[in-house]
């Protein structure tokens, strides 16, 4: 993902034509994104990413957010759609300290996408079985930080050897890499190794799918 200040720069070249004759400031750019000034300058100091924000804009402006994200050229954004891609974002669905799963009964919102980020979600046919949520809490940190969007395919449910998944246990939705072991029980992980590992049989938990993808990437 490109830095902070990179992303404002595309903003700023995509909204030139709306200040024209006079420079555009980082108060013109937070007032397009509502956002206050003070909040902006944090998150500049922090190289902290608004993606709600930007997803916002985005929609606004019928941009694919990965074009602003990943460095393609301001003049890509004037080409046809028929080449991008959506799947259902759950915008008011979280998981990693807690939430509940998107389904049908859930709110959601199409996220537009490019269709090489398509392909590392594993093409165009598997995006019928694709959701997107957010990450909230600090339980997978580094890989997950709170305020990312993860991509999770629900087809991909088999434990069998091992990733990152979202599951449903009595406590909420989590992101959690599992590790199934010889005696059949199932090891809950957290890459944050101030959280202990935790060890359930199947039947403990709803595996609802693997984590195929992120705004920066999965490993």
């Amino acid at each position: 993902m490109k830095a902070f200040l990179d992303i404002i720069e595309g903003i700023k070249d995509i909204v030139s034509e709306d200040f024209p004759g006079r420079k555009i400031f980082d108060k013109d750019i937070a007032d397009l994104l509502g956002i206050s000034q003070m909040n902006f300058a944090t998150m500049k100091k922090r190289d902290k990413v608004p993606l709600m924000e930007l997803l916002d804009f985005c929609a606004r402006r019928s941009i694919a957010i990965n074009w602003l994200l990943y460095g393609q050229s301001p003049e890509s954004l004037i080409e046809s759609t028929n080449r991008f891609y959506t799947v259902r974002y759950f915008s008011q669905v979280s998981a990693s300290a807690g939430g509940g799963a998107g389904n049908d009964d859930e709110e959601s919102e199409p996220l537009m996408l490019e269709a090489n980020f398509v392909s590392s979600l594993g093409g165009e046919s598997e995006l019928k079985n694709i959701e997107a949520i957010n990450v909230t809490g600090d339980s997978m940190e580094p890989l997950f930080n709170y305020g990312d969007i993860i991509f999770i395919n629900r087809s991909k449910c088999d434990v069998g050897h091992g990733g990152v998944f979202t599951i449903n246990t009595e406590h909420g939705l989590f992101i959690k890499r599992i590790h199934k072991r010889i005696d059949g029980k199932i090891d809950i992980i957290s890459d944050n190794k101030d959280y202990p590992v935790e060890s359930v049989y199947p039947n403990e938990i709803d595996v609802i799918g693997r984590v195929v993808g992120r705004f920066g990437g999965v490993d």
